[in-house]
């Protein structure tokens, strides 16, 4: 059977996705949220993690530590106390007392703790991450460091696993540009997010059309994203991922018919963009916002969000115009559709019923 090449990229479309099928919710790989939290001669690190992303040697330690076992729990504080260094000053700090967090219902994450003797006031604080040795070489950190009058974000990856802090400097415009680079950073990441922006895309319609489906999605996701980072409303994540793999089913499905079920696109764009929101503020809960500057750091990942959502708009507009009004638009419309409902699909069964 001779395969076109529409329907090699549909299939390429869904080969990616399912390479990172199993990742956590918007993230390309697995994460982990820390942060960093300086009082006087202490720092307090605490991680929080989520055990389907993980290699299933640590995820089955994570849910024993969960589920209340305390050998399970003093290995992974271990592992923290063995794969994370901070040094202040000059100074190592020493790791001591450690914990685990209380779980809710809410969540499948498991978030750990342990101090930190840094032997005197920090200043400057160099943080060492090789969790990638345990977790995974396609693991990665974000977090955030806060001590008094400063906050900043850092990113940890295989390839770059160290980063220093002065904590002497305000945080200010600083503080709020970090917010703005996770922002970046996790819509960049967020491969479920742009799957489904795509697929309102592809078969989006005119200009008029188009500016109105990314002006209500970006809209109905500023609002949520606020509302759960702030904790006005929250929702249970398991429900959240679920349904974000829903409207990636569902606007490709709606691809595939003449006529769309819903005579205004951006409408759905809206209404599933209120749940993408809480998604968003996922990132915002584990890391935490600071208790200065609060609304500045949300303004900071908003807009982060929105300029990297900017970004992919901008690289997959002109090959949508390209393929306006051709005869291969049916074709790359169809089997790009295919690919992402199959992916929503799968993503719906794992996030809601596995």
């Amino acid at each position: 059977m001779r395969v076109g090449w529409t329907g090699w990229l549909g299939w390429a479309l869904f080969a990616l996705a399912a390479t990172t099928g199993t990742a956590l919710g918007h993230q390309g790989g697995s994460v982990g949220y820390a942060s960093i939290t300086i009082d006087g001669e202490s720092a307090r690190y605490r991680l929080t993690l989520w055990p389907a992303t993980l290699p299933p040697a640590v995820a089955e330690q994570l849910r024993r530590a969960r589920a209340g076992d305390g050998p399970s729990r003093d290995v992974l504080l271990d592992v923290i106390r063995e794969k994370v260094a901070l040094t202040a000053d000059g100074r190592r700090c020493e790791a001591g007392p450690g914990s685990l967090l209380p779980a809710t219902s809410a969540t499948e994450s498991v978030t750990l703790v342990v101090d930190f003797a840094c032997g005197g006031e920090a200043r400057d604080l160099v943080i060492r991450d090789d969790l990638f040795d345990v977790l995974g070489a396609d693991y990665h950190t974000l977090g955030r460091i806060d001590a008094a009058g400063h906050t900043t974000q850092f990113a940890f990856t295989p390839e770059s696993r160290e980063t220093r802090a002065r904590l002497t400097e305000p945080a200010g415009a600083r503080g709020t540009a970090s917010f703005l680079r996770l922002g970046i950073e996790h819509i960049l990441s967020g491969w479920d997010h742009l799957l489904f922006l795509l697929g309102l895309l592809v078969r989006g319609g005119g200009w008029l059309a188009l500016a109105k489906i990314i002006t209500a999605f970006t809209l109905a996701h500023s609002v949520t994203l606020a509302l759960a980072a702030l904790d006005i409303v929250t929702l249970p994540d398991r429900l959240v991922e679920a349904v974000i793999a829903l409207s990636i089913a569902f606007v490709a499905a709606e691809n595939l018919f003449r006529r769309p079920i819903v005579s205004r696109r951006w409408l759905v764009s809206f209404c599933f963009g209120l749940v993408h929101g809480f998604g968003f503020s996922s990132v915002l809960r584990e890391v935490g916002l600071p208790a200065r500057g609060l609304l500045l750091a949300l303004f900071g990942f908003n807009a982060g969000v929105e300029l990297g959502q900017a970004l992919v708009v901008a690289l997959a507009l002109p090959a949508v115009a390209l393929l306006r009004d051709t005869r291969w638009e049916p074709r790359v419309i169809r089997s790009a559709s295919l690919a992402i409902l199959l992916v929503g699909v799968v993503l719906f069964v794992e996030r809601a019923f596995l």
